[in-house]
C-alpha cells in the first residue's frame, strides 16, 4: 500500500514538474523580426488544422531569415556515408578555429512522419541546425536515415546506430571526440533516437554510447486513433499489425532502459498529440528516476520553427542544449 501511494505522489509530482517548467520557459520569439512574429502568431492557434500548409508557411519566413544568419567560422564536410544505401549519409559541420581539446559532436536527426525528409530541405534548413553547434564549439552532424514504407520499423533506429558506430570510428581525425556525442531526434527522428536509447535489441552490448539525447517533439508511444493526421506514416513504418505497436514503442523499454541523460522539449502549438507524448515521457521517466529530465514547452514556436529557429536571434532551445551538455544534466 505505502509503494502504491509513493508511486502516486511521485507521479503527481512529476506532473506538477511538467506544468512549472512550462509556465517557466519564456520564448525568445519577440527576438524575431515583426513578419516572423506575424506568422506565428498566425499558424500556430490553427496549427493542427492544416499541418502541410502551415509548414510551408513557416518554412517560408524563416528561410530569407537563416539566409541572412552568419556561418563565418563554419566549414562543411558533405556527404559521408555511414552505411551502404544512398539515404544512409552525413554531412559534418567543422569549426574553422583550431581547438586546443577534442570537441563535442552534436547530431541532428530529422523528421518527415516516418515516410518524408531530407537532411537540407533547402539551402538553409536543417543545416542551420549543425552550423549553430560549430559555432559554439562543437561538430555539427546533419543526417538523414531510410524512410517507411520501403525501410520499416526497426530501420530508422537501426540507421542512428550506424551513425553512432560511423562518428566512434571516423571523428577522432576531425577533432572530435566519440565519447561526446549528443543525438537532437525531432519529430519521426525522436521516436528513432528515442527507440535506440531505449530498447536494447537496438543498441551495441556495451550500451548506447553517447552522452545524452534531445527529444524533440517525438512520439514514444504508439497506440494512434483512426483520425490520427499520422496515421498513414505511423502504418507505413510500424506496419498495419496493431498488436506490435506497444512493443516498439520507445516507452515500453524505458523502465530497464540505461541512464543516459535526457532532455525532452515540445512547442506550444504542436502536431496534434506530441505535446502530450513528450509530456508522457517526461512523468516516466521522473517516476522512474525519482527525479525529473531537464524540459522545455517552447512558447509561441510551432512543430517546426523550434528547428527553424536554430542559428537565429531566438535562440532559448539552443543555449538550453548548450547548458545541458555543460553539466551533463
Amino acid at each position: 500500500m505505502r509503494s502504491a501511494v509513493r508511486g502516486f505522489v511521485r507521479y503527481q509530482l512529476a506532473l506538477l514538474t511538467c506544468l512549472l517548467a512550462s509556465a517557466a520557459a519564456n520564448g525568445q520569439v519577440t527576438n524575431m523580426p515583426p513578419e516572423v512574429q506575424k506568422r506565428l502568431a498566425e499558424v500556430g492557434p490553427v496549427w493542427g488544422k492544416d499541418v502541410p500548409g502551415n509548414i510551408e508557411k513557416t518554412l517560408e519566413v524563416y528561410t530569407p531569415v537563416l539566409a541572412s544568419s552568419p556561418k563565418d567560422g563554419v566549414r562543411k564536410s558533405p556527404d559521408h556515408a555511414y552505411g551502404p544505401n544512398t539515404s544512409q549519409k552525413l554531412d559534418l559541420y567543422l569549426p574553422e578555429k583550431a581547438a586546443k581539446s577534442p570537441l563535442p559532436i552534436v547530431v541532428y536527426i530529422h523528421g518527415g512522419a516516418f515516410v518524408a525528409g531530407e537532411r537540407d530541405i533547402n539551402k538553409e534548413v536543417y543545416g542551420n541546425v549543425p552550423t549553430y553547434f560549430a559555432k559554439h564549439g562543437a561538430i555539427g552532424v546533419n543526417a538523414t536515415y531510410r524512410l517507411a514504407p520501403k525501410a520499416q520499423w526497426p530501420a530508422g533506429s537501426e540507421d542512428v546506430a550506424s551513425m553512432v558506430k560511423w562518428i566512434k570510428t571516423n571523428i577522432g581525425q576531425y577533432g572530435g571526440d566519440p565519447g561526446q556525442i549528443y543525438l537532437i531526434g525531432h519529430s519521426a527522428g525522436a521516436t528513432h533516437v528515442s527507440n535506440y536509447l531505449f530498447d536494447k535489441r537496438l543498441y551495441p552490448d556495451n550500451g548506447p554510447g553517447v552522452k545524452g539525447g534531445i527529444l524533440l517533439s517525438g512520439r514514444y508511444h504508439f497506440a494512434p486513433k483512426p483520425n490520427d493526421p499520422s496515421l498513414k506514416g505511423i502504418q507505413a513504418y510500424m506496419g498495419t499489425d496493431a498488436s506490435k505497436y506497444k512493443d516498439r514503442s520507445p516507452l515500453t523499454h524505458l523502465q530497464n532502459a540505461p541512464r543516459t541523460p535526457l532532455f525532452i522539449a515540445i512547442a506550444e502549438y504542436d502536431n496534434p498529440g506530441l505535446d502530450t507524448q513528450g509530456a508522457m515521457l517526461l512523468s516516466e521517466v521522473c517516476k522512474r528516476d525519482g527525479a525529473c529530465p531537464r524540459f522545455l514547452r517552447m512558447e509561441g514556436h510551432n512543430h517546426l520553427s523550434m528547428v527553424y529557429q536554430f542559428n537565429t536571434k531566438d535562440d532559448q532551445l539552443g543555449r538550453e542544449i548548450l547548458s545541458f551538455m555543460r553539466l551533463g544534466r
